[in-house]
């Protein structure tokens, strides 16, 4: 599982890259897209309806395309395999009730469990904090302390995908339609979980960046926070899990 969320990350980069390749050959000839939101079906159909006036220069634009359609094919086709390998998934449990929680879907949901594995190996959420490397780092010398920015000493697909769903804790508490959906089936205590987690990370977001603080920190701050609370979803909950190996063993 976890190589195949990698290989889907491998393939959302290239796509990423395509994209812009062609959007820096398009600017580069005078094509501008004016529009407000990019990369969407009619951004698409932009460049594929544009007429250059170089031979040479059409089929690089043709080149561009197809790179990014066939990126495309590869996103969707790792994620279609990702559905269908947890519906037999022995952490499928946790991810369910991970996805019920803002900010994680099926594949960040997966990616962050299939790196982060079993945390009953871990003895409390600081442990697993340090896991991804989201910890400051630390230079002391006698009786003085100084902490510096995050060590990144650790696991950077879960450090990344937690960055990334920690983004989306910028915005007020609410539960929408489709977290709602998520939500169906899981426990009343998962439910309060995720509700107690969108009161106190949003809270602290505003709270730092009230302070100044600029927003690459405080997504971080808040990323650290997100591991606690995934520990505790999946140690504290009782949520079925898979034996240990040292249970199979015995």
């Amino acid at each position: 599982m976890r190589d195949l969320c990698r290989a889907r990350t491998d393939a959302s980069d290239d796509l990423s890259r395509a994209k812009q390749r062609l959007g820096s050959f398009l600017l580069r000839n005078g094509y501008r897209y004016d529009e407000k939101t990019k990369w969407t079906p009619a951004h698409m159909r932009y460049p594929r309806h544009l007429t250059l006036p170089d031979p040479t220069q059409a089929l690089v634009l043709e080149g561009y395309l197809q790179t990014i359609d066939g990126c495309l094919e590869r996103v969707q086709s790792f994620e279609e395999k990702l559905k269908r390998v947890l519906a037999d998934w022995e952490w499928r449990p946790i991810v369910d009730a991970l996805m019920a929680c803002k900010g994680f879907k099926e594949v960040a949901a997966m990616t962050v469990i299939s790196e982060v594995g079993d945390l009953r190996r871990f003895k409390g959420p600081r442990q697993l904090m340090a896991f991804p490397g989201l910890v400051p780092g630390e230079e002391s010398s006698g009786s003085k302390r100084r902490q510096g920015s995050i060590t990144k000493c650790g696991n950077g697909q879960a450090r990344w995908m937690l960055c990334e769903s920690a983004q989306a804790y910028r915005r007020e508490p609410k539960i929408g339609a489709q977290l709602s959906k998520r939500q169906d089936g899981q426990s009343h205590e998962v439910k309060a979980l995720s509700w107690r987690m969108q009161k106190r990370l949003s809270k602290r977001y505003r709270h730092l960046r009230a302070r100044g603080i600029r927003d690459s920190k405080c997504i971080v701050a808040i990323a650290r926070e997100l591991c606690a609370f995934i520990w505790e979803l999946q140690t504290e909950l009782n949520l079925p899990m898979p034996s240990r190996p040292a249970d199979h063993a015995s």
